[in-house]
């Protein structure tokens, strides 16, 4: 059996984010939903958190094989494939929904998140602004959101 692990992100729309993780070697499986929210709930919907009211972040939800691909490997995707030095934004997608984030699972990812951060801040001129904070509960996001790029034909920019 495979011993796996996971990693949790935010960059903007989560379906981009989804799409650059799922051709990643290593990555098992991917799941868009959305984490660090303000309060805990039963469910989260997509409207809600477009309305701005639960704090929450559109997020994807990252299951790998460490034999196969690093922590650190996803960080580097990760780095290189958003805008970390907006804060709330990516691209045409504003509202905290689209923050920029790393929700570590475990000190070792953290001090590796921070470490990498550090790191990816000598590529870009502004601030990083990504947070990097404790995984915490994980909503799925509705069906038709998981795997978007797939039902609709699409291939999504990469930085």
């Amino acid at each position: 059996m495979v011993k796996t692990e996971k990693a949790t992100f935010a960059a903007g729309c989560f379906w981009g984010v989804q799409y650059v993780f799922d051709m990643t070697p290593g990555v098992i499986s991917t799941l868009v939903g959305y984490t660090s929210c303000e309060n805990e709930y039963a469910k989260v919907t997509y409207g809600q958190v477009c309305s701005g009211d639960t704090g929450c972040a559109e997020s994807v939800e990252v299951t790998f094989d460490p034999k196969k691909v690093s922590y650190g490997k996803l960080l580097d995707i990760f780095w290189k494939n958003h805008n970390p030095t907006t804060m709330n934004m990516q691209g045409p997608d504003i509202g905290s929904q689209y923050r920029s984030a790393v929700f570590y699972h475990s000190e070792k990812q953290n001090k590796t998140a921070l470490a990498s951060k550090e790191k990816a801040q000598k590529r870009f001129a502004d601030k990083i602004v990504t947070e990097i904070k404790k995984a915490e509960k994980f909503y799925p996001a509705e069906e038709y959101h998981q795997k978007y790029y797939k039902s609709h034909n699409l291939t999504c920019h990469v930085y």
